[in-house]
């Protein structure tokens, strides 16, 4: 009888120790734990007062310091759908299992967020779960922002209740089954949201810790850069090491001297933040251009700078399918270089060159420079078609240029083979995309 009693209790000691091992792979290491210091001994981060509120605005008003983390947070963005009403809701993020469509957080009691206690707002902050019950799908970053403070998710409350209030219903999702099934998301944030605020490393500098607070908690830098596994949850094993997302490159932001951000001054870095352009970088689009637009562009220049710094300690990972070198300028004549697509130089030529150029360095704005932009330097092409298709349109810095959108005006042949042509002409690798690659593209974007 005791052998058998020490054999169930071995069994079972075994059984949760595998179960144990099995969560650890499946969920994998948090955001920050590659830096490895020691959590919570900082002052500001023990009292609750760790704040992404910059110093400028210490004594201001609960609502403006609100409006400052909710660009941080980059909410109006998700929350706005094209040529709605900011923060109604209504944008669609396009999935490979259906289609979910943002909700209204203006403070209308009917159909937004007015009827919500602090204690329900922070329940959907950092837990995903919504006043009614119901569970959040990750398209809503709570796994990220489960790191921000109390205070400051309650200031952003602050901000949104001071809005004018939108009637706007919410769209009705088009998830397949099971995704459409919201009660699985019980299981999935049990496994993957930590349901825990952001601590300080005491091994770190406060500036350190600032970017790393912006990173991880308001800007969410993971859930466009960062990989995810196959519960479509963020993969930190190759953490910042790039993603496709809604359609669109997010491209790698590790420490990678290569095909990362470690060879990037960091005026560079901060030009990219600031205004969306870095010289011989080239210029933020699509997600990554609103991001600037919206959000980072909005910051402090010591929240920039804490972000750099915070970037500039995410260990390396490589990219293996982008080129080692970036491609130098292309020559001025358009009879030299790749030509092997003659309907992708018609194109270029017809509705492109004007602005960027043969050589790839434009004369108009340095916006419009293709030379040396990890766009046309990735053979996948994926950024180079969407640009083409949707265009860009760019707020910040006040002189920028916009590109119109040419994906009515070209067939899906025709934007190929201008990909092709320019990645080709430009990049250090032509792409090889065919029409039936862009009519796939098109689906995914969620524009």
């Amino acid at each position: 009888m005791l052998a058998t009693r020490r054999i169930l209790l071995g069994a079972a000691a075994g059984t949760l120790m595998v179960a144990a091992v099995g969560v650890w792979i499946v969920r994998g290491p948090g955001p920050m734990a590659f830096a490895k210091g020691s959590k919570g001994g900082l002052a500001e981060a023990t009292t609750g007062a760790f704040t992404g509120v910059p110093a400028a605005l210490a004594k201001a008003s609960l609502v403006e310091q609100g409006e400052y983390l909710a660009k941080a947070a980059d909410c109006m963005v998700c929350h706005t759908a094209a040529g709605g009403k900011q923060y109604a809701g209504g944008l669609g993020f396009k999935l490979p299992f259906g289609t979910l469509y943002s909700t209204n957080i203006t403070p209308d009691k009917d159909t937004g967020i007015g009827n919500y206690s602090d204690e329900e707002f922070l329940n959907v902050l950092h837990r995903g779960v919504r006043r009614d019950g119901a569970r959040l799908y990750p398209a809503m970053p709570y796994t990220s922002y489960t790191y921000i403070t109390d205070s400051d998710a309650l200031a952003i409350k602050a901000y949104l209740f001071s809005l004018q209030p939108v009637r706007a219903l919410a769209l009705a999702n088009t998830l397949a089954f099971p995704f459409n099934q919201r009660w699985g998301m019980m299981f999935w944030s049990a496994l993957f949201n930590p349901n825990t605020r952001f601590e300080a490393d005491t091994s770190k500098s406060p500036e350190w810790n600032k970017g790393a607070y912006l990173a991880e908690a308001l800007a969410h830098c993971g859930d466009c850069h960062t990989p995810r596994n196959l519960a479509f949850a963020l993969d930190n094993r190759r953490k910042f090491g790039g993603a496709l997302t809604a359609g669109w490159r997010a491209f790698n932001i590790s420490s990678d001297n290569v095909t990362g951000i470690g060879a990037w001054r960091d005026e560079d870095l901060i030009s990219y933040l600031s205004i969306g352009h870095a010289s011989g970088h080239g210029t933020a689009s699509g997600p990554m251009g609103e991001a600037v637009d919206r959000s980072f562009s909005q910051l402090v220049p010591e929240d920039i700078r804490a972000l750099v710094t915070y970037l500039r300690s995410v260990p390396a990972r490589a990219s293996p399918d982008l080129p080692a070198t970036l491609a130098p300028p292309a020559s001025a004549s358009h009879r030299d270089g790749s030509a092997s697509d003659l309907r992708g130089k018609v194109v270029f030529e017809g509705a492109c060159v004007s602005c960027h150029g043969w050589t790839g360095e434009s004369s108009i704005s340095p916006l419009a420079t293709l030379a040396g932009a990890w766009a046309v330097n990735d053979p996948s092409a994926t950024n180079v078609v969407q640009i083409v298709i949707f265009g860009t349109v760019r707020h910040t810095p006040e002189d920028a240029i916009s590109m119109p959108a040419f994906g009515n005006a070209y067939s899906d042949e025709e934007i190929a083979a201008v990909a092709n042509y320019v990645t080709a002409r430009f990049g250090s690798k032509g792409s090889q995309i065919t029409a039936s690659d862009v009519a796939a593209l098109r689906k995914q974007a969620s524009n």
